[in-house]
């Protein structure tokens, strides 16, 4: 089962149909309706995390201001990134307005090339913006809306909210986020790790899914 998907579930939840008003790159819908049909298979006590996102998201809705979401993994190397694009992708594709998703590590590292890779083979366009070690992408799934700025980062650094956020953990080892106004647990096996257990190169998705 493709647990990307759950990201796309937190916020279906605050939507009875799928009205899509922007025009989300060919390859992206088609996998969205890939994944979508999946969603019978996610364990109920995952619906149980991803319903706690979707009321805070709700929560915010009712006060008028914007909810404010931080993916946050060990090195904000793919976890976290994936996890905040396709986020992003929900929000636009559900019509939920006025989330705005972001990604941190305890640390910073970089934003993988396998990632990197996996994203681009199921339809997002991604540009590099610099050579640097820690390189900046723009990463972009619809002419019609801005691209996501992805570099490594920690999770209270750059642009990402300083408080107020709903700080999402995907790994259990993760502390105590600073500023976070809502802490919750959504663990992901690093892709990484499912790589070398396997003892051969895979797909990030199919790695998400462990």
């Amino acid at each position: 089962m493709k647990k990307i998907a759950l990201a796309l579930v937190a916020l279906g939840l605050l939507s009875s149909m799928a009205l899509l008003k922007i025009k989300l790159y060919p390859k992206v819908n088609e996998t969205i309706k890939v994944l979508t049909g999946e969603f019978s298979k996610i364990p109920e006590d995952r619906k149980v995390v991803l319903k706690k996102i979707a009321l805070f998201i709700e929560n915010k809705s009712k006060a008028n201001t914007s909810a404010e979401l931080v993916f946050i993994c060990n090195h904000n190397s793919r976890r976290s990134h994936i996890s905040q694009i396709w986020s992003s992708v929900a929000a636009a594709y559900y019509e939920v307005p006025n989330v705005n998703s972001y990604s941190g590590g305890v640390e910073s590292g970089a934003f993988s090339n396998r990632a990197v890779k996996a994203l681009q083979d199921v339809g997002f366009e991604i540009e590099k913006k610099s050579d640097a070690t820690n390189p900046v992408y723009e990463v972009r799934f619809s002419d019609e809306a801005p691209p996501i700025k992805s570099y490594s980062k920690k999770y209270n650094a750059g642009d990402n909210p300083k408080k107020g956020f709903a700080a999402i953990k995907l790994d259990k080892v993760i502390p105590t986020v600073l500023g976070a106004e809502e802490s919750i647990l959504m663990p992901y096996d690093d892709p990484k790790l499912s790589m070398e257990r396997n003892g051969k190169k895979q797909s990030i998705m199919n790695g998400l899914d462990r």
